[in-house]
């Protein structure tokens, strides 16, 4: 069977896009395009397909059995396509590219160092740094766009095709300006009283938290504001003492270590879980991302002098 020519990069990503997120408002906010946009673009697709490969319900979005099949094979397709485009580049002596996702754990810890580090072994390599949340880029990984990933595992759903080594384990803190009243709370109910600033529900550690505070008997707070956002999320809790911010330790280490927050003295140990780096199954890394790769596993192992544990995680 020939390959159909109609089909484009554009109508296998915002497929990619739709399925994984299964909306497609978010989808959209990630391709950068308005929703009429990419309904238009998935109809093109199923036109030339002639077959249906979502479906759309109440209750959202949802891959038909054809779907299923066809989603596997297009991110293939797509990562692999974008990944012989680089090497052919780079082979050819113009300057590599390497784009890193960082979620909001290491892009203030660990990443500086890293591509700081990579940039000294590596200068004809062009960094870029995407920061976002877990499922949007290992959508964007999957499908190719970018080159690799740092930080937190997320749910097994979100790591198909997909391997993850681990570096080391963080947990959360909930974390407050030093002279909030929130610091003298012993019970995680009693937060209840104060503004609690919440991850989201695409968060990598929203069901770590969720699972912690329903083991202790506590509600969702109602008094909450939803973010993933290191720079909201600083600047609310250093403005107001009623505000605690529920995030991983190390989006806020170095404030901790210089004394503009301090942690509520709460056990958050259920919360720790795997930082580390994934990057798409079954495909031979560039130079450029196993040199990367290279150096956060030498920064770690100085970090951990008896050395990170290195685990592979794959669906």
């Amino acid at each position: 069977m020939n390959v159909d020519r109609r089909i484009k990069f554009r109508h296998l990503d915002a497929f990619s896009a739709i399925a994984r997120a299964r909306s497609f408002t978010v989808a959209a906010d990630q391709l950068n395009l308005t929703q009429p946009a990419i309904s238009k673009t998935l109809k093109e697709l199923e036109d030339i397909l002639d077959t249906k490969v979502l479906e759309r319900s109440r209750s959202g979005v949802s891959l038909t059995p054809q779907g299923e099949v066809f989603l596997q094979f297009a991110e293939q397709s797509t990562a692999a396509l974008r990944h012989g485009l680089r090497s052919i580049q780079a082979s050819a002596g113009t300057a590599g590219r390497l784009k890193i996702g960082a979620l909001p754990s290491v892009a203030s810890s660990l990443l500086p160092q890293a591509v700081l580090t990579f940039s000294a072994r590596s200068p004809n390599t062009q960094v870029e740094i995407h920061e976002g949340a877990h499922l949007d880029l290992t959508t964007r990984l999957r499908s190719g766009t970018i080159d690799i990933v740092v930080g937190r595992l997320g749910k097994p759903g979100t790591m198909i095709g997909l391997i993850f080594q681990q570096l080391f384990s963080e947990r959360v803190v909930i974390v407050a300006r030093p002279d909030s009243p929130a610091l003298a709370v012993r019970d995680p109910a009693e937060l209840e009283a104060y503004r609690v600033l919440y991850p989201p529900k695409d968060a990598a550690i929203r069901p770590l938290v969720a699972r912690m505070l329903i083991s202790k008997g506590v509600p969702l707070f109602r008094n909450r504001i939803e973010t993933a956002s290191p720079v909201f999320g600083r600047a609310v809790t250093l403005a107001d003492p009623t505000a605690v911010w529920i995030i991983s330790q190390g989006v806020v280490a170095d404030d901790i270590a210089k004394g503009r927050l301090k942690m509520i003295a709460l056990d958050t140990g259920a919360t720790e879980g795997a930082v580390g780096i994934m990057s798409r199954a079954e495909e031979i890394p560039s130079v450029a991302t196993r040199t990367f790769t290279t150096v956060l596993q030498d920064i770690c192992a100085i970090d951990d002098p008896q050395g990170a544990r290195m685990d592979e995680y794959q669906e």
